[in-house]
């Protein structure tokens, strides 16, 4: 059994750095000492789901124990955690969409309840079990994770930089390559230039997109997008309703007729039809930030041959996704290290969300 600090939030908009106890694994688990954890929307969200639990869902480290049914794992193994966690043998696995699967997929079938989850009552807090954010919590010192979490680092990339690939990372390129398949030529618009957005931007980029035109109401934002690959920028107005005005622009940069992608990045419920508003005849928008909350759109706003997607986690395939994206980080196509803007001590945590709320960073990590 290990003892260590990780951060805790009792449900109810509050969190604490708290001892937890961690057993060892248990047939294909493995525990891992977590170096980074990355700083996401989502973790500051997790503070208000009603329930206690071991934060975070971003993270990289070194495997230290392993069950006795893991195959591809060994002590001192440096690894990526990935949260969507295939079982490879569902029907939605065996289609392809690691991403849901239905056994293990934290968001399709539930946390606490997933056998993607690590037995349930090996990690403890004042002795009682408690859950691990989508099935990893990797805000904490050490954190026992399914073997199917796990993939190896295969180059020479620092943990922090490892860290946020499993989730803004995969979620932005994938969303681009995998969802999209943005042609090479094609022009791209990206709306929203967070974490999420800057990594819609790479992908775009990475795919040979012509034109990318990223729309922020933020300058300081727009001017990183620039770095990240944008070839254009539109600085949208706070009071432009539903961010029209903003497509008109887009249509002016794109021979009057509208992007052939765009990217909803924003995560603001009012925004969800915006990108049909972007996209020309026949277009493509897709809907990345993880919009749950009822909206309204304009029926014409798909006129004509318009498409609509919504996908999760940029349709991540692990074990194939993340080699690739280690190769195009290790080609230097993949920015990753520039992204890390700052990294905190697992106790700054409260700064870290304060940064990300105020967009002063890339992307945060925690390092340990």
């Amino acid at each position: 059994m290990i003892h260590c600090q990780a951060a805790i939030t009792d449900g109810n908009g509050n969190h604490a750095i708290q001892s937890i106890t961690i057993d060892d694994p248990r047939g294909d688990e493995v525990l891992v000492q977590i170096k980074a954890a990355g700083i996401c929307h989502t973790d500051w969200d997790s503070q208000s789901w009603a329930k206690p639990l071991v934060m975070g869902h971003e993270g990289a480290g070194i495997v230290v124990k392993t069950g006795p049914t893991v195959n591809a794992l060994k002590e001192g193994d440096a690894v990526m955690l990935n949260w969507a966690i295939p079982c490879y043998i569902c029907f939605q696995c065996q289609e392809g969409n690691q991403h849901i699967c239905e056994r293990n997929s934290a968001v399709t079938a539930g946390n606490k309840v997933s056998q993607g989850h690590a037995t349930f009552s090996s990690t403890q807090y004042n002795d009682q079990p408690i859950e691990r954010s989508f099935g990893l919590g990797t805000m904490s010192e050490y954190a026992l994770v399914r073997e199917a979490a796990c993939v190896i680092i295969q180059v020479d990339m620092p943990f922090p930089s490892a860290a946020i690939v499993g989730c803004g990372v995969m979620t932005g390129y994938g969303s681009v390559v995998n969802a999209a398949k943005v042609k090479a030529g094609s022009s791209v618009v990206v709306l929203g230039t967070g974490g999420v957005g800057l990594n819609v931007i790479q992908g775009a980029r990475i795919a040979g997109a012509g034109k990318i035109i990223a729309v922020d109401v933020n300058p300081d934002r727009l001017e990183m997008a620039r770095f990240y690959g944008a070839t254009d920028t539109v600085l949208a107005d706070k009071a432009d309703r539903n961010l029209l005005e903003a497509a008109g622009q887009v249509k002016t940069m794109t021979q009057g007729r509208g992007a052939d992608y765009a990217f909803e990045c924003t995560a603001i419920p009012a925004l969800g039809a915006a990108p049909l508003a972007m996209v020309r005849n026949a277009g493509v928008a897709v809907q990345v930030s993880g919009i749950e909350q009822e909206i309204s759109i304009d029926m014409n706003l798909f006129e004509w041959d318009k498409v609509y997607i919504n996908p999760l986690y940029g349709q991540c395939r692990p074990q194939i996704d993340f080699p690739i994206l280690q190769q195009l980080y290790a080609k230097g196509d993949l920015l990753l290290d520039q992204m890390v803007t700052r990294t905190y001590a697992l106790t700054d945590l409260p700064q870290a969300f304060a940064d990300m709320h105020a967009g002063r960073n890339a992307k945060g990590v925690i390092v340990f």
